[in-house]
């Protein structure tokens, strides 16, 4: 029984301080597994003329700057899953399924916001492109988290019975 608690403490402890760590948060993620930080991708993908990266250089920025602000929400949320994963009740579970989903809302708002933005300066291909890569970026992310945190219950199935 001491091993089954242990184990279950491990699990907490990793997930949360995953979270918590996590302030360098995407960027970690995407140098891990590319080499290059965030925005040398964007660069190197968007692959814009010099006026192009200048005027899409001021859309980009307002987007990392709400971008960060959801993944800070993203990762608190997190941390709450952590620390109340042992005891979750109704009432917990309920709001962090809601905060969790408007989150994602939050996200979704911002591709479309930072869509129409860069497709006044970019035109509509590159800005379709830019949507592409951080669509595709975020997944990343969110199966890297996915594979870090416990399903609901998850630990609980392998208790053994004494």
């Amino acid at each position: 029984m001491k091993k089954i608690g242990l184990i279950l403490v491990m699990a907490i402890v990793s997930f949360s301080s995953y979270a918590q760590s996590s302030f360098k948060e995407d960027v970690d993620v995407l140098q891990s597994i590319y080499g290059k930080s965030k925005g040398d991708l964007v660069k190197e993908y968007m692959n814009l003329s010099d006026s192009q990266a200048v005027a899409f250089a001021k859309v980009y920025d307002s987007y990392e700057a709400d971008r960060k602000g959801l993944g800070q929400t993203k990762f608190q949320l997190i941390n709450d899953y952590a620390v109340n994963y042992a005891t979750l009740t109704d009432e917990k579970a309920d709001e962090l399924a809601k905060g969790t989903l408007r989150n994602h809302i939050g996200y979704e708002k911002l591709y479309s916001k930072t869509y129409t933005q860069a497709k006044k300066v970019i035109g509509a291909i590159n800005a379709a492109k830019f949507i592409q890569l951080e669509v595709y970026l975020q997944t990343i992310i969110r199966v890297e988290i996915l594979e870090t945190i416990p399903f609901i219950g998850e630990l609980d199935k392998s208790k053994v019975k004494i």
